[in-house]
């Protein structure tokens, strides 16, 4: 059985609302999951992590939005950005689908490597995003 490692913080990288941008115009997902996106690296960083890539795209359709390495572990991490709380947590959105697809480019990052003598694990960064609240950031590790 995976231990799952929840580290839940507030965060103050977003000093401003951010629901519109400054034309006033309300954002995209799209707009809100870079969001979630930037600041999950940045929380990563400041959390002793180190960046390996952003947003690989394996030629046969596996995706990983970050690819971090703490201390001994190779980590690939899914981010899951919302604007509210809902009556789920962001982590329920990584599906069996979406796990295959994480894994499918996590195969495909270790393929491109010399060696993969090393631990690696899935995580998920989960951001929540409440207008007029502090966004939260939640990293799950070995989350799948």
């Amino acid at each position: 059985m995976l231990s799952l490692i929840y580290r839940c913080l507030p965060s103050k990288l977003l000093d401003r609302p951010f629901y519109f941008d400054q034309a006033g115009r309300r954002l995209s997902h799209i707009e809100i999951g870079e969001i979630g996106e930037r600041m999950a690296v940045s929380y990563l960083r400041r959390s002793g992590k180190k960046i390996l890539f952003r947003n690989y795209r394996g030629p046969k359709g596996g995706e990983l939005d970050i690819v971090a390495r703490d201390r001994d572990f190779l980590c690939f991490v899914e981010v899951k950005a919302r604007r509210r709380r809902s009556g789920s947590r962001p982590l329920d959105a990584v599906t069996p689908e979406k796990q295959d697809l994480i894994e499918r480019g996590a195969r495909s990052w270790l393929a491109l490597l010399p060696h993969n003598d090393f631990q690696w694990r899935f995580d998920v960064v989960e951001v929540i995003l409440e207008e007029g609240e502090l966004p939260e950031i939640c990293v799950v590790e070995e989350a799948f």
